[in-house]
């Protein structure tokens, strides 16, 4: 018998405190819709409490857990560092499991990213980000390059300065035009290339490159902003634009990083290095919460010119061991694995299960890159309906706007994939 009860509360119990006292992400309080309440996970299952129902989880808990979840190795490896220490302050001090963090990101990356700044989370990678290449400028007695340029569509996170590059129309984070600083924008990236768009950006790149501290993009995938694909060629544009107008290149690759997109980073779509990268999400393999920001040595000795000529950045977690411990038994997963094969395998299982989706009413494309597959509608989703329909299929999808999108963990196996893909076309019939 399925157990009615969590920890000694009842479900109904919980789920009432819940509504009274917990904010939920891009929710109201108090909330307007009931969640769903998980008691554990494995593998790629989510298990409800009261119910015992099991969901396979077609998100990776927001595109982290591409190993799936209560994975050994990655067990082992929290369990080891909690017998030495959990946390330790990194000012003044350092251990082992940051240093070979660090020495894992920078093997793995493109080349000529050599130092590596760890932080909490994706949205304050990108707050480094920026930070780095505004005090770079500003060290080199050039402050007046401190504007941001991106395209539309994007998303870098919920705080101040990722919300500035966010989508400024229509983005969720709209309501804050007139307070955020003004950043520049060129139109949304095309699908293939065009060498009039490539033309904008170029042209939007010369006239202001004396106040531009830094492109920002997020490499070939547009996560949360609308799930876009587009040419890698673009990413050489601006690398080319950049490097001709003194400009620095950031690439997030918080979402696409660790081999999501068919390739370990997106950057490599193109074959390019950028000066600065945000990897965050799959870093731990969703165990915990971590990020880290790479970048070049001229970034770092710009920075080492200026009066202040240190990063003034420092969170109270940074370099946290029990995370970079098990960031790196991830890592030594991922790279361990095949994962090519794996991502390769997983995409095939996204074309061929969401092919149908096409033919279905209020549907406007199909598309999968890697380990990513997105309906898209002609119509704002309801997200309720679209939700409970894939729940009826045994699957947990997070639609939003007007999509319907799935990226699951890398280990999900082909009969899961086929269950997943039946559910994102259920939800975009029923949403």
């Amino acid at each position: 018998m399925p157990d009615p009860h969590v920890s000694g509360l009842s479900v109904p119990e919980l789920l009432e405190l819940d509504r009274r006292h917990v904010w939920h992400p891009y929710g109201p309080m108090p909330g307007r819709q009931e969640p769903l309440v998980v008691e554990s996970a494995s593998g790629v299952r989510l298990r409800l409490a009261g119910t015992g129902t099991e969901l396979i989880d077609g998100m990776s808990s927001w595109w982290s857990a591409i190993h799936g979840y209560n994975h050994p190795a990655l067990n082992e490896a929290a369990r080891d560092q909690l017998g030495r220490m959990s946390h330790v302050m990194f000012g003044g001090l350092t251990h082992e499991p940051a240093v070979r963090l660090a020495k894992r990101l920078v093997d793995m990356s493109p080349e000529g990213l050599e130092h590596v700044f760890l932080a909490d989370s994706g949205s304050v990678s990108v707050e480094v980000a920026v930070k780095m290449c505004l005090q770079h400028w500003r060290s080199l007695g050039r402050p007046g390059k401190q504007r941001l340029l991106t395209w539309r569509g994007g998303y870098h996170g919920d705080t101040w300065q990722p919300m500035s590059v966010c989508d400024p129309e229509g983005g969720m984070h709209e309501l804050w035009q007139g307070v955020l600083q003004r950043q520049v924008f060129a139109d949304p990236p095309p699908v293939a290339y065009e060498e009039s768009y490539a033309d904008q950006l170029r042209e939007l790149i010369e006239r202001h490159a004396d106040e531009l501290a830094a492109v920002i993009v997020e490499p070939v995938v547009q996560g949360a902003g609308g799930m876009r694909f587009h040419s890698p060629a673009y990413l050489r544009v601006l690398r080319e634009a950049c490097d001709a107008h003194d400009v620095l290149l950031v690439f997030d690759e918080i979402a696409t990083g660790f081999g999501r997109t068919g390739t370990l980073f997106a950057a490599e779509h193109a074959g390019v290095t950028p000066d600065v990268m945000c990897v965050g999400k799959a870093l731990t393999g969703g165990y915990m919460t971590m990020a880290a920001t790479l970048c070049t040595a001229r970034v770092a000795d710009g920075i080492s010119r200026g009066e202040v000529p240190v990063l003034a950045h420092g969170p109270t977690f940074m370099g946290n061991p029990l995370a970079a411990a098990v960031a790196c038994a991830s890592i030594d997963l991922l790279l361990g694995q095949g994962w090519q094969t794996e991502v390769k395998r997983v995409e095939t299982g996204l074309r061929e299960g969401l092919a149908p989706a096409a033919e279905l009413p209020g549907v406007r494309d199909v598309r999968v890159l890697g380990a990513i597959g997105v309906v898209q509608l002609d119509h704002e989703i309801d997200m309720s309906a679209a939700t409970r329909a894939a729940v009826r299929e045994g699957v947990w999808l997070r639609p939003f706007r007007d999509l319907v999108y799935t990226m699951p963990p890398y280990v999900t196996g082909d009969a899961d994939l086929a269950r997943i893909t039946a559910a994102v076309c259920a939800a975009a019939r029923e949403g």
